[in-house]
């Protein structure tokens, strides 16, 4: 399944200026991969309760479930990596004791039903709505605390997922939770104290990294394009980042690159097909942005953009600036 790249509305355009004479600026490289280290598999809280401690520290496991899947394996890779640590599938107790709870409980609200309601299949009837909201409470809530709908259900066994009503408790990880009615419309001012930052994308291993100088900050799990439209290889600009963008969905710009009449102007929303943020790129139509779908990370096609869950793609916002650079790779 290939899911569509960003046409803003109101266009994020580069403007270059010249100077007679400039230094060259050398082309980042790209970082070493640190990723071929077996680990072994660790039981279903042990393997949780690591997750959210990778997640809480901005190196993302991917959607937590309690198993031992790549995007898990290649962040506490990642984590080991970046703080100097032996690269083994030992568990340092310290991490776990970061966790010192796995579970929690969240009990639903009447602010939370605000969040919820239908979703038209068709793009014209989309347009006609403001919003674009969460389709149930169990989507909402797993996307909250960053999780596989399945593994809240099987946190939850017996539950009416069809009839949740405020009031009910329900079983959650422990982690930071992405609370998305915090998050307002609008641009994300430039950060000078990010200005030296660089992202690196990596396309093979289906990573976004943040390094500040040799420093690695953070990693997260993307979709970065496809075979027949791959992320675009070379060094790029973040030109703008938007919270809550408008999509300009326009079959002919996504498919081919062409821009025609023939679009419908998508309202935001967590089910928008680019989710919380957009982060433009000075390649016309090339982005960094969320997802109406987190299952799909890192496995789904995406028309050259590259993916990140909302809950990632709205923490890499803080932790990166307009202006810096993003090698793909």
């Amino acid at each position: 399944m290939k899911l569509p790249c960003l046409v803003l509305v109101s266009a994020l355009i580069p403007t270059f200026a010249f100077a007679q004479e400039q230094s060259p600026v050398p082309e980042p490289t790209p970082p070493p991969r640190v990723y071929p280290v077996a680990l072994p598999n660790y039981d279903e809280e042990t393997a949780t309760r690591l997750q959210i401690f990778l997640d809480n520290s901005d190196f993302g496991p991917g959607k937590i479930d309690g198993k031992m899947g790549e995007f898990f394996r290649k962040a506490l890779i990642s984590y080991k990596h970046a703080h100097a640590m032996p690269k083994t599938g030992a568990v340092d107790q310290w991490m776990l004791d970061q966790v010192p709870a796995t579970y929690t409980t969240y009990t639903i609200r009447e602010e939370d039903l605000k969040q919820i309601g239908e979703v038209p299949g068709s793009r014209a009837d989309q347009a006609r709505l403001k919003w674009l909201p969460y389709n149930s409470l169990l989507e909402f809530v797993a996307e909250r605390f960053h999780s596989a709908e399945t593994y809240i259900q099987k946190l939850n066994p017996g539950k009416d997922w069809e009839h949740l009503q405020a009031g009910e408790t329900l079983k959650v990880p422990n982690v930071l939770p992405f609370e998305v009615e915090k998050f307002t419309e609008g641009k994300v001012p430039e950060n000078p104290a990010f200005a030296s930052r660089k992202v690196f994308v990596d396309t093979y291993e289906h990573l976004l990294e943040v390094f500040d100088h040799d420093q690695l900050v953070c990693v997260f799990p993307i979709t970065p394009g496809s075979k027949s439209l791959p992320a675009p290889v070379g060094t790029w600009k973040i030109l703008g980042v938007n919270v809550w963008p408008w999509f300009r969905y326009d079959e002919g710009m996504l498919n081919y690159g062409v821009r025609t009449e023939n679009y419908y102007n998508l309202p935001p929303g967590p089910n928008n097909l680019v989710g919380v943020l957009w982060m433009g790129l000075n390649k016309p139509g090339i982005g960094i942005h969320g997802t109406n779908n987190p299952e799909t990370i890192g496995r789904a096609a995406s028309h050259g953009c590259i993916r990140l869950a909302n809950w990632d793609a709205a923490r890499v916002k803080d932790l990166v600036s307009v202006g810096d650079t993003v090698l793909i790779f």
